[in-house]
């Protein structure tokens, strides 16, 4: 039966064969440049043969009838292409030739600012932009939080960038003093940089260990980039205006050569921010020998040299007064504005890979890296007479308000006339702030130079017979903070394939860090010279030197000369990462380990003259350290996955979290260990041509962070022992405040969208929403630089349960993109962020802020709830966004023409704060409750602000 079942079918399909021919439809798939597209999702609408893209792009449908036929051609970080073909009778093939598929990125990646809120200020938080930095994964959260809420300053599940692992060409570009990257090391070029390899959070990679935030890989191999020339030209409004750029490829040729040239400039005359200039360049040269198909080696060279001003932090007064451009580190001067806030830097990298394939199963990448240069921050600095910042607090308006309230309420001898010539500074100095006079709401330049320039007999007097010195002593002087870098790196990356199914993965990595920090006299502002003594150091230490370097008795200081501090910071570093990733059924699974031993040390080259631990080497600090990384994926089906992703890990302190005050001492955090990362994620994806979705929870638990900060203290009550053996009090000084023992938790759940509702109409969406907390109380040390003593224990920050700072806590994001089959596109998405907090100041939480230090006992007048009120987390506003963004291609012949635009913040709202952090200057609980409760604190938080709406224009030409 079963047989003439058999020959029955075969006899009735035979007609239809014979009078419906069978046809085979194939096509390649390459991107923008010509490189082939490997493993893109080609869906033939209506049909279940469904195919992928092979290592070639090359993909084929066969045995289609005649007709009309639709297929969408979709790849994470591709535009999603939906093409129409007909079938005619008696046609047994039908090419439909190269179809290219565009990135996503072009219209977003292009020129992104690295949005810099680095203030030069010892009281700033760390503050690192997700933009730039994310890039984009492969799925529509992460391009999101990336491209639209991180211009805002969001960061995923409130993961600080120091967790993370940036490669370049197999070598980490993580410093190894504070964690971070450097991103002005290769500024500018774009398009050298653009796509690098992903592996999102604290999921393991193929080509580091990582952290909690990712690992971003950077390759550029100088025969990858598409042959011929490009040009780049940008416009923008943020903090520069201009981008131009021209990058040319040869090509492999045949005698195995191929080469890369590259340089790019970004500039403005004045930024987005009153008072700052922007004037960087990249350049890049990539040469490649290929010596057989098994073995290729390249050089690199990357560097960027920049030159530009920073923008000032201000408290909630000088916003109220002069808007949220407004800079405080700019003044006129003969009738140009210049800033005293400068950075300038370059940093050059060489670098050379060899790559070798072994044999069918093996391949080894070797680097080596070095990296040299000098970065440069200036600031005015002043000895023997008071700040001269536009914004000290006795230049503000609140001083004399605050003044009048206090006297009223507290000094019975305050008279009539007193009180009248308050008034009367209140008046002018408000007139002045609100009308914008430069000459009291910027530095006055010109009254500096006049200063060090006049004849102050006495000074000269007092400076000849101290110190022998003649001439005008310039007490504002300007100067620059050096770090002179020299970084060596060298690492391999092993890969051996066992079989298809089971791959093993072999990292190892070496850096040599060496930094000379110092600070170096710039511009002397009309003076002869400067001095290199402590302005306070009668009060730190009566009758002594106060030099900086008692191993020179020369204190006199001019353009070009040392002073202050000068040190050197070391650190070695080596890492091991074996990796092993195999399929089982339906599970995908990658392991990861970690070993790796650091040793650092400081050498100092002044001998301060409080701190006999200031000179000479000190020991070296050893630390050991492990980890584990795991990615189970189990497949559900085709388009449905469960992905695990854990990871345990400890991490050693950097070397300005081991050092907490080298510019003067030796002196390291008393409880320093490695910081402990614990962190779990659970995910559930579906991913079909027309429908993306990534659901997340997550668990990310740190323990022994350590934190570092300097600022101005009154009432700190540090012991100081004097030449005779007594022991007195300092009141007031430049403090380091350690927090030690720090213990954060961060959760949350993560949902991302992307709906196909028609072939070229994407709807895409995000949702945020995180619990980001502090677990303990930690340990607070404070370490002066004027009392010459040891570590001073604080005793508990009591901020327990007190929210992070930095990012919003909830974010979500609705929008669209429209891609015409005609190559254009346009997006817009609405953004909500909110739930964001100022970190706490962990001096202001401990008992010696609360309780008087004579009596032991609350000061009194302060009930628990004034307590409360004055310690509560300061929150701040939440805020919704609007953005939008449009493109369109050309192609002329071998001629390719890009033009995209983007506007961020279409509404103008300048109401949203970024990041902040809150003032340490009063210690003690009742003087901060004075000036808390003012009208207008003097001491308030200062605050970053969104800077309006911004746009982005940008214009590629490939010929």
């Amino acid at each position: 039966m079963i047989k003439k079942l058999s020959l029955v079918s075969l006899f009735t399909l035979l007609p239809a064969s014979y009078y419906f021919a069978q046809t085979t439809v194939s096509a390649y798939l390459k991107d923008a440049d010509g490189k082939p597209v490997e493993r893109a999702e080609v869906d033939l609408k209506g049909k279940d043969n469904d195919v992928t893209a092979d290592k070639i792009g090359y993909f084929q449908f066969i045995d289609l009838m005649p007709g009309h036929y639709q297929i969408v051609i979709t790849k994470p970080n591709y535009e999603t292409k939906v093409m129409e073909f007909d079938v005619m009778d008696n046609e047994k093939k039908k090419d439909l030739g190269v179809i290219t598929l565009y990135s996503t990125l072009t219209n977003a990646d292009q020129g992104l600012a690295i949005i810099d809120s680095d203030d030069e200020s010892d009281e700033s938080s760390n503050q690192v932009s997700t933009v730039g930095l994310l890039q984009s994964s492969q799925d529509v959260f992460n391009r999101i939080a990336a491209f639209d809420l991180g211009f805002y300053w969001f960061r995923p599940r409130g993961i600080d960038g120091r967790t993370g692992e940036t490669m370049m060409n197999g070598v980490s570009m993580v410093k190894s003093d504070n964690g971070n990257v450097d991103f002005s090391n290769w500024g500018g070029l774009n398009e050298i940089t653009r796509y690098p390899e992903i592996a999102t959070n604290h999921s393991p990679s193929e080509y580091a260990f990582g952290g909690t935030s990712g690992v971003i890989y950077k390759n550029t191999k100088a025969s990858e980039y598409r042959k011929g020339f490009q040009f780049t030209q940008s416009l923008t409004n943020r903090n520069y205006r201009n981008r131009t750029s021209l990058r040319y490829s040869s090509g492999m040729s045949k005698s195995g050569w191929a080469f890369t040239l590259m340089g790019a400039r970004r500039w403005a005359e004045e930024g987005i921010q009153e008072g700052t200039f922007y004037d960087a360049y990249g350049t890049y040269l990539g040469v490649e020998k290929k010596f057989s198909d098994k073995h290729t080696m390249t050089f690199n060279f990357i560097g960027s040299p920049y030159r530009r001003s920073t923008a000032s932090p201000s408290t909630q007064e000088v916003y109220d007064y002069r808007g949220v451009h407004y800079n405080s580190y700019w003044g006129y001067q003969d009738g140009e504005k210049r800033s005293e806030r400068v950075r300038k830097g370059f940093q050059p990298i060489f670098q050379l890979q060899d790559f070798w394939k072994i044999n069918k199963n093996s391949n080894l990448w070797t680097t080596v890296s070095y990296q040299l240069g000098k970065d440069r921050g200036s600031r005015l600095d002043w000895n023997g007479v008071t700040n001269p910042s536009p914004t000290y607090y006795r230049n503000l308006p609140s001083y004399y308000l605050n003044s009048i309230i206090y006297n009223a309420t507290n000094n019975p001898q305050f008279t009539p006339e007193q009180f009248t010539s308050l008034i009367d500074g209140y008046n002018t100095s408000l007139n002045s702030w609100v009308n914008g006079d430069p000459e009291v709401t910027q530095i006055n330049w010109d009254r500096i130079y006049k200063n060090n320039m006049k004849t102050d007999v006495v000074d000269q007097a007092e400076m000849s017979r101290l110190y022998g010195l003649n001439g005008k002593r310039s007490k504002i002087y300007l100067v620059d903070d050096v770090s002179d870098d020299k970084i060596f790196n060298a690492g391999t990356h092993y890969t051996y394939n066992f079989n298809d199914r089971t791959k093993f993965i072999l990292n190892v990595s070496y850096q040599n860090y060496r930094s000379e920090l110092y600070r170096e006299v710039k511009d002397l502002l009309g003076g002869d010279y400067a001095i290199n003594v402590d302005p306070f150091k009668e009060t730190a230490k009566p009758g002594s030197t106060g030099f900086y370097n008692t191993l020179d008795s020369n204190v006199e200081v001019k353009v070009g000369d040392r002073m202050m501090y000068n040190y050197i910071l070391r650190r070695q570093e080596a890492k091991v990462n074996p990796g092993l990733k195999f399929s089982t059924g339906n599970f995908d699974v990658f392991v990861s380990a970690l070993a790796g031993y650091s040793s650092s040390n400081r050498e100092g080259l002044f001998k301060h003259y409080l701190y006999e631990n200031s000179y000479g080497k000190s020991k070296d600090y050893n630390f050991w350290n492990f980890g584990l990384k795991g990615q189970v994926v189990y497949r559900i089906n085709g388009r449905n996955f469960l992905v695990y992703n854990g990871a345990m890990f400890n991490q050693a302190p950097f070397l300005e979290d081991l050092f907490i005050n080298p510019r003067i001492n030796a002196l390291v955090n008393p409880t320093i260990r490695s910081t402990v990362y614990t962190a779990n994620d659970l995910s559930y994806v579906v991913s079909t041509p027309f429908v993306k979705v990534r659901a997340t929870a997550y668990l990310v638990d740190t323990q022994n962070e350590t934190n570092v900060q300097r600022f101005f203290a009154d009432g700190i009550q540090l012991n100081n022992t004097n030449p005779d053996g007594t022991v007195s009090q300092v009141q007031s000084a430049f403090v380091t405040q350690v927090m030690s023992n720090v213990e954060k938790r961060n959760m949350g759940a993560e949902l991302g969208v992307d709906v196909k509702v028609l072939p070229t109409l994407s709807l895409q969406g995000l949702a945020s929403y995180g619990q980001f907390v502090y677990r303990n109380n930690p340990d607070v040390y404070l370490v002066s630089d004027a009392s010459g003593s040891s570590v001073t224990s604080f005793g508990k920050a009591y901020i327990k349960n007190y929210k992070q700072g930095g990012t919003p806590q909830q974010a979500f994001s609705f929008g669209f993109r429209y891609n015409s089959p005609k190559y254009w596109w346009v997006g817009a998405n609405w953004n909500y962020l909110d739930d964001n907090y100022l970190d706490p100041a962990p001096a202001l939480r401990t008992n010696n802020f609360i309780q008087n230090a004579y009596s032991s006992t609350p000061y009194l007048g302060l009930t628990n709830d004034d307590v409360r009120d004055l310690l509560k987390p300061v929150k701040l506003p939440s805020a919704f966004f609007l953005n939008a963004n449009v493109g369109k291609s050309f192609v002329f012949g071998k001629y390719y023409l890009l033009i995209t635009a983007s506007v961020n913040n279409i509404l103008d709202n300048k109401k949203y704060i970024t990041g902040g952090f809150e003032q340490t200057r009063e210690t003690k609980a009742i003087d901060f409750a004075t000036d808390y409760l003012s009208p207008t604190p003097s001491f308030g938080p200062k605050y970053w602000y969104n800077q309006g709406r911004s746009y982005f224009v940008n214009l590629q030409f490939r010929f």
